[in-house]
């Protein structure tokens, strides 16, 4: 019986719920690959990972997710865009700058940047498998991965990221000029022009994770033409509207 509770002492305790962060997963080869540098913070980029719908908290019960870090890499991300775009464009006025920033940090183009980059494949896969991922989860993450270099490393280095991951495989200024950025902007030109009368009806839905999803449908002189879903409001009538502007061939 001695001999038992000496053991015990030495014995690892079990992770529980608020160790997560103080036992950071493995960073695998491919993320150090896309980052170019050893964090020297893991935690940071565990959280950048880490859905709301998880559900962990820390220690101090503080939940864990990468919300406040998709907060801050949108900042940062909009503010080296907007400078790119200040110093390659001299002779363009502030609504033009306006305008192609936008289209450079849209959800849509985001989205795309993160599922070229794969950053789904490094959320823990006990969490992937019981959690719900939203539709724009992949521009979500990459906004978070920009706040973790930047709490990590400081601002010069995440413009570097910016630069490689962002701007120079993706910023074309002639190519995004006649980039689709909203499509219920798109749709509503087209409903004006045709004197087409568009209603969305957009309602919340419960998941089993406690999470709010919105559902828009939208219909076209009364009959539904498209439906959407996403995290917010503005985000399902987008999906809805691009969803009549496909079936419709608007472009």
């Amino acid at each position: 019986m001695l001999f038992k509770k000496i053991r015990a002492l030495f014995e690892p305790k079990k992770k529980a719920k608020s160790d997560y962060l103080s036992n950071p997963t493995y960073l695998s080869d491919e993320l150090i690959q896309i980052l170019q540098f050893i964090p020297e913070n893991p935690d940071l980029f565990v959280t950048a990972f880490t859905p709301r719908s998880a559900q962990i908290t820390d220690a101090n019960n503080n939940h864990v997710n990468y919300e406040r870090l998709e907060f801050l890499g949108d900042a940062v991300l909009g503010t080296v865009i907007a400078e790119y775009l200040y110093q390659n464009s001299p002779s363009e006025r502030e609504g033009y700058l306006t305008q192609m920033r936008s289209k450079v940090v849209s959800r849509q183009h985001l989205n795309e940047i993160g599922k070229e980059l794969n950053l789904t494949g490094f959320i823990d896969a006990k969490i992937k498998k019981r959690v719900m991922l939203s539709n724009h989860v992949e521009g979500d993450l990459f906004e978070a991965l920009i706040g973790a270099v930047y709490m990590d490393q400081g601002f010069e280095k995440t413009r570097e990221f910016i630069h490689t991951q962002v701007i120079e495989p993706y910023v074309n200024l002639d190519e995004l000029e006649n980039k689709i950025t909203s499509y219920k902007s798109k749709v509503l030109e087209w409903s004006q022009k045709n004197k087409f009368a568009l209603d969305y009806n957009t309602l919340e839905e419960r998941t089993e994770d406690d999470m709010t999803i919105f559902v828009s449908m939208l219909r076209v002189d009364g009959e539904l033409a498209g439906k959407g879903r996403g995290t917010s409001k503005k985000k399902a009538e987008e999906a809805a509207a691009k969803s009549v502007f496909i079936s419709r061939k608007l472009q």
